[in-house]
């Protein structure tokens, strides 16, 4: 199991608490100190079943900069926002958490660390 953390949120805390309570192996990607790459990124992407305006953090500093908001939301536009969250890492949701299997979630509620923790 991988989770994608930034070790100063709370959720990803919460996660790896969860993480550890179920006594499960695990791999901590510090995602702000080790960005993914716009292919590592796409392919979390594909697993979640969603678009990176879906896991986008609007609110980050870098988002208010690059106008994200206005951005389009399109296959055409995909790749603009793949790149953007892979050089500004904060603007990626988190915690990402990708099971052994492949599942993989963003573990920010109980509801999905019990799914993951089910793989």
């Amino acid at each position: 199991m991988e989770i994608w953390i930034n070790p100063r949120c709370g959720k990803c805390r919460t996660a790896l608490g969860a993480l550890d309570g179920a006594g499960v192996q695990y791999t901590v990607r510090r995602y702000l100190e080790d960005p993914p790459s716009a292919a590592e990124l796409t392919a979390v992407l594909e697993r979640l079943g969603l678009e990176p305006w879906d896991v986008a953090r609007l609110d980050e500093d870098a988002a208010k900069e690059l106008d994200l908001r206005s951005w389009g939301r399109d296959e055409a536009d995909r790749a603009r926002w793949v790149e953007a969250m892979s050089a500004h890492p904060k603007l990626i949701q988190r915690p990402i958490i990708t099971a052994d299997d492949g599942y993989t979630v963003i573990g920010r509620t109980p509801d999905a660390l019990d799914d993951v923790l089910s793989h």
